[in-house]
């Protein structure tokens, strides 16, 4: 065997780890958007609005300025709309 052939197996080997890590995580990735859906099924259920239950979700990703900007632009344009 030579030095090109034992590289080649390695990269080979190392690149095929890699792939199967991935192929793990997409695994595990559905699994736990499958528990989230299961839980908004829940809520739902039990008479939550999960649409609103996902911007609360989203909300609290947020800074508090960025929010704090965001619904005062928010109120403005509504009020020059005349929907305030």
């Amino acid at each position: 065997m030579t030095d090109t052939d034992t590289a080649h197996r390695v990269t080979a080997d190392e690149l095929r780890q890699f792939i199967e890590r991935f192929e793990r995580l997409e695994a595990e990735k559905k699994d736990i958007a499958d528990q989230q859906k299961e839980v908004m099924a829940e809520a739902k259920a039990r008479g939550y609005d999960t649409a609103v239950m996902r911007k609360v979700i989203a909300l609290r990703k947020r800074d508090r300025d960025d929010i704090a900007e965001e619904e005062a632009v928010l109120e403005m344009y509504k009020e020059a709309l005349g929907m305030g």
